[in-house]
């Protein structure tokens, strides 16, 4: 993005790979949740996991640069100084898995469909395209008009590209069973609806020789099995039912990894550092409620959540407190701001936070003891300066209404974290109520808003852009399905968004996340929680990994099996 490439125009293949790595065997996978579409472009339905697998784009990603694209279905790329427009040559030899040629015509088709039929967040990130032409069959350009952003190359190429033909009968916004026509190095095999699906590595792959596919999609097949509950998945696991597992729980890593494949060594456990960005996960407000629309209340309620007390008597001390949206990132803000981050500010003053100029955020702190009097009792005063009063143990307002709302969960664990939170907020004299509901009425209601307050992630790149439209914009806020779920509406708020996704260079990309850091952090949109710098994982003793792992990934297509 901001750097140069690391990999030269020959090189044979990346250096975090085997390239000589065997190929065969299944690596098998367990999902808690549901499917009933291969369709993951579009809001309705719930999209199988792996289905990208089966599609190619026309650049894929070094795993081991912070954000730099090499070519996969393109062979070259052409474009100016200003990045006011792009060209891709497409390889002639690529194909779709039905022998069918990669053309032009399918780049241009498949912009249409997303942009028109797909996924309200692909109309919002490709916003600033303002023409596709095929040049020929194998050449497509496209152009930007007078737009800064400088990212637009780059995640144009990360776009699955879909073919014309196929969907030229078919109607693109409905979730379908059937199999989608696609490029990539695995078809779907056999699947049973909302249970299982198996992908097949497909042996004429045609992108199976270049150098950035040397050493990748080793398994012969890709197969997720899917689970209703955690808690039977992980004891599925460790019964040898399937061969990896990601552990999100800090009291099962500490906890629930025992029995005699793990005795034995036939399971192993690993922390793998993790470089990338934490972003934020928080207890997340829904702004567009009225309860969550004033600034004061929503940092009042901050104070309810006692992280160093849940932290040692809930999660072991595993993880550390979250105060950016930039966690674990040079982007996260620090100190006060310099003075090359208030020449970003300054023209805003009067439309953001005073205190973005004059005070470091940090999110509420305890001494973790469980003796919280002194936060409960300012939050309570920012509550009474909002028009909440404390009367005969309830928080009323001036009409006599109690301060209510629920906590919307999928994941009953969570319901322990959430517990200490509710009881904090209930000696506010706040009625707070917990409702857990299945992964697709989960979806269903955030997708439409219908929450009081959820349990959400915002996850960052080392490059951030365009996506900070999709979680901050007020445009997002009025689409359903975004994932601006906060419901931002903030002019300020959108200027400093436009200004990152137009930084000319590293230095300034830098200086505007973190001004747009702290504006997001003095309007106390979320109670941040906590976050985890390594990924623990568990697996079955029968795979073999390169001698260079990447960074910016676990690089699970990398492994092979051993058998």
């Amino acid at each position: 993005m901001h750097v140069d490439l690391k990999y030269p125009a020959t090189f044979s293949h990346f250096e975090y790979v085997n390239p000589d790595a065997p190929k065969g065997g299944t690596l098998r996978q367990a999902v808690v949740g549901t499917f009933d579409s291969f369709n993951p472009f579009i809001i309705k339905g719930s999209s199988a996991d792996g289905i990208g697998l089966t599609f190619d784009t026309l650049m894929t990603r070094s795993l081991d640069e912070p954000f730099t694209q090499y070519g996969l279905i393109a062979q070259s790329v052409r474009m100016p100084e200003s990045r006011r427009w792009v060209e891709f040559d497409l390889r002639p030899e690529a194909k779709f898995s039905d022998g069918s040629s990669i053309t032009a015509t399918d780049v241009v088709e498949t912009f249409r469909l997303l942009r028109e039929e797909g996924s309200p967040f692909y109309k919002a990130y490709y916003q600033d395209i303002s023409k596709i032409e095929a040049l020929s069959e194998t050449s497509v350009r496209f152009e930007f008009g007078e737009t800064e952003n400088r990212e637009l190359p780059l995640i144009i190429g990360e776009v699955p590209i879909l073919s014309a033909s196929y969907w030229r009968d078919k109607e693109f916004s409905k979730p379908s069973l059937e199999p989608m026509l696609g490029s990539g190095p695995y078809t779907v095999g056999s699947f049973e609806a909302g249970r299982s699906i198996t992908y097949v590595r497909n042996d004429s792959y045609w992108g199976r020789d270049l150098a950035v596919n040397r050493g990748r999609f080793n398994f012969d097949q890709m197969q997720f099995d899917y689970y209703r509950d955690g808690t039977v998945a992980l004891e599925a696991f460790k019964a040898g039912q399937f061969d990896f597992r990601e552990e999100n729980s800090s009291k099962n890593w500490a906890t629930a990894y025992t029995g005699p494949a793990l005795e034995d060594g036939r399971i192993k456990r690993e922390l793998v550092k993790d470089a990338n960005p934490a972003g934020m996960q928080a207890f997340v407000m829904n702004s567009r409620r009225a309860q969550f629309s004033d600034k004061t209340v929503r940092e009042a309620i901050a104070y309810g959540f006692d992280f160093e007390w849940t932290n040692a008597n809930l999660f072991y001390d595993a993880y550390t407190r979250s105060h950016s949206y930039f966690s674990n990132s040079e982007m996260a803000a620090t100190g006060l701001p310099s003075e090359k981050e208030l020449a970003i500010l300054e023209p805003l003053r009067g439309q953001i936070p005073d205190e973005v100029f004059t005070k470091v955020y940090k999110a509420p702190t305890t001494k973790g003891d469980g003796r919280n009097r002194n936060e409960l009792r300012t939050a309570l005063k920012l509550l009474n300066s909002a028009g909440w009063n404390l009367k005969d143990g309830k928080l009323i307002n001036n009409a006599g209404e109690q301060f209510k709302f629920e906590i919307l969960l999928v994941q009953k664990d969570f319901e322990r974290v959430v517990a200490p939170f509710i009881k904090n907020l209930e000696k506010l004299g706040m009625s707070v109520s917990i409702r857990i509901v299945d992964v697709s009425q989960y979806i269903n209601r955030l997708r439409s808003y219908d929450f009081d307050m959820v349990v959400g992630s915002f996850g960052q790149s080392s490059s951030p852009g365009n996506e900070q439209r999709e979680f901050w914009g007020s445009e997002a806020a009025q689409q359903e399905g975004s994932r601006n779920i906060i419901g931002i509406q903030d002019p300020a708020i959108d200027k400093l968004i436009e200004a990152l996704i137009q930084a000319p260079n590293r230095e300034q990309l830098v200086l505007h996340a973190r001004a747009l850091d702290r504006v997001l952090q003095w309007n106390h949109f979320v109670v941040p929680q906590f976050h985890i710098g390594s990924h623990r994982i568990a697996y079955w003793d029968k795979f073999g990994f390169p001698e260079v792992r990447p960074t910016y990934s676990l690089g699970i297509d990398t492994w092979w099996s051993k058998k």
